[in-house]
């Protein structure tokens, strides 16, 4: 019998897929412990270029908190950092990016998972040689995508060049949920081929309802490092749930060496929060064909829904995903994931607003034909639709533009001498306003819900601070703390 490893997701994709990030730190916190003690290989645990922004501008809350408190709860599982230090949305500079990298190593993660968006290892491998420099060992992903462009011959091509820059792990990875058991079949052992030695890890997503079956596919084929997510995080546009494929794995002869029964716990205080917090719980999807013409992420779809609402075209959300699909052809099928996937949404969606085809496109898209976000652009793009975007004045200023190559020093000189290396990286990937939010953010605060066990639960009411008095009654009892 195989022993197959679990990677987590839940507070990664999960809540990305499914919760838009909006997790707080005492949300999170509760759960951890039990989730470090349920012997998972690995927790995926801090994405700097969500966590940033997010908890300063939406939360309210400081960011170096989560990692700074996390890494001290989970002290038995090797946590991991999702990107490196030349991706994300934002163009930052890269000194920042690489103190930003720095502060993570020093909290004891040493593993991140990264991409570039069009499986450009050549580009990808100045970056895994500085990673591993600085103390973190990386995992490659291949992203998986259907087009006239992705053929096996284009995989097995991008996994030895994968393989090439002698990562710690390569990560084939099904973001759009668009594999299905058959098509693993065909293209993951010529795959497993082209990387060699190298440790194969296998991510998959449920948009179209086959996660599950694909990753029990996976396995058969000789997987062994798969990623599934907790429940009620898993399911719908997320991973996997590993509580359904921890028992299938089982039923098929593998053995799997998690505490299911650990994370029992942690799947009932999450359900709580959905209910108090009005969240989504993450349920299986029915297939869906169109998913294969459009490609947008299942988290992206509800951001479209919401920019339409603000214009009240909210009933023409079918209309922009059809949309999307003829966007991405025209951009030259570009892999559908983080940040080309929100350049093709929102170009889509502003087709569908004006009405016309282009008259309006964003910097990004802009930026995307002078192949700032990726050089294989300008040779895939139609070229009509590239002379249509460049030939307008904004695209003759930004033409010039290049990301900044100011040091530490100059950055801090431009933003404040004062400030300290955590609210320098705050002010560079957002703003002054996220600086004054992280400074008066108070120290979070375990998340507290009624159907905790009494005495847990007036434990963690007597920790607060701001708790000076506590009544609590139920039948037959009444407890008063002053």
């Amino acid at each position: 019998m195989k022993d197959i490893r679990f990677i987590d997701t839940t507070l990664r994709d999960g809540q990305l897929s499914l919760w838009a990030f909006n997790m707080r730190t005492g949300m999170m916190l509760p759960a951890l412990k039990d989730m470090d003690e349920a012997r998972f290989e690995a927790i995926e645990f801090f994405v700097p270029a969500i966590h940033l922004k997010k908890m300063t501008r939406d939360l309210g809350e400081d960011p170096w908190q989560w990692l700074k408190l996390g890494t001290k709860i989970a002290r038995k599982t090797p946590l991991r950092l999702h990107g490196g230090y030349k991706s994300g949305l934002t163009k930052v500079p890269e000194s920042i990016s690489k103190l930003l990298i720095k502060k993570v190593v020093d909290h004891g993660i040493t593993t991140t998972r990264m991409s570039n968006s069009w499986n450009d290892f050549d580009a990808l491998g100045e970056e895994v040689v500085g990673l591993r420099k600085m103390g973190m060992e990386t995992v490659v992903n291949i992203i998986y995508s259907v087009s006239p462009r992705h053929t096996d011959e284009y995989y097995v091509a991008r996994a030895k060049a994968a393989a090439a820059l002698s990562p710690y792990r390569i990560c084939f990875k099904d973001v759009a949920g668009l594999l299905t058991p058959e098509r693993l079949r065909e293209l993951l052992p010529q795959i497993q081929a082209a990387v060699g030695k190298i440790t194969l890890e296998f991510h998959c997503h449920c948009n179209n309802g086959l996660g599950p079956l694909n990753i029990l596919e996976a396995v058969k084929l000789g997987i062994g490092h798969v990623h599934t997510a907790i429940p009620p995080l898993a399911n719908a546009s997320s991973n996997p749930s590993i509580i359904n494929v921890e028992k299938n794995l089982r039923a098929l002869g593998y053995s799997c060496d998690v505490d299911i029964a650990r994370l029992k716990s942690v799947e009932e205080h999450f359900e709580n929060i959905a209910k108090i917090e009005g969240f989504p719980v993450g349920v299986p999807l029915e297939y869906d064909q169109m998913q294969y013409q459009h490609q947008v992420p299942g988290g992206m779809i509800s951001n479209l829904r919401y920019q339409l609402r603000q214009v009240g075209l909210e009933d023409r959300l079918d209309e922009t995903l059809e949309e999307a699909g003829r966007v991405r052809a025209d951009f030259g099928y570009p892999i559908m994931v983080t940040p080309l996937a929100q350049f093709v949404g929102s170009q889509a969606a502003i087709n569908v607003i004006t009405g016309e085809r282009y008259r309006q496109v964003t910097d990004e898209v802009i930026q995307y034909a002078w192949g700032f976000w990726g050089r294989e652009a300008i040779e895939v793009m139609d070229p009509d639709v590239r002379d249509k975007i460049l030939n307008r004045a904004r695209a003759k200023q930004l033409e010039k533009w290049s990301p900044s190559s100011l040091s530490v020093g100059e950055v801090r000189k431009k933003y404040g001498e004062h400030l300290s290396d955590e609210e320098l990286i705050l002010r560079a990937y957002v703003d002054d306003e996220a600086v004054r939010v992280a400074r008066n953010a108070p120290v979070p605060q375990p998340y507290i819900t009624s159907r905790q066990p009494l005495i847990k639960l007036i434990e963690q009411l007597t920790k607060s601070k701001a708790n000076t008095y506590i009544s609590l009654q139920r039948k037959g009892m009444s407890v008063l703390l002053k």
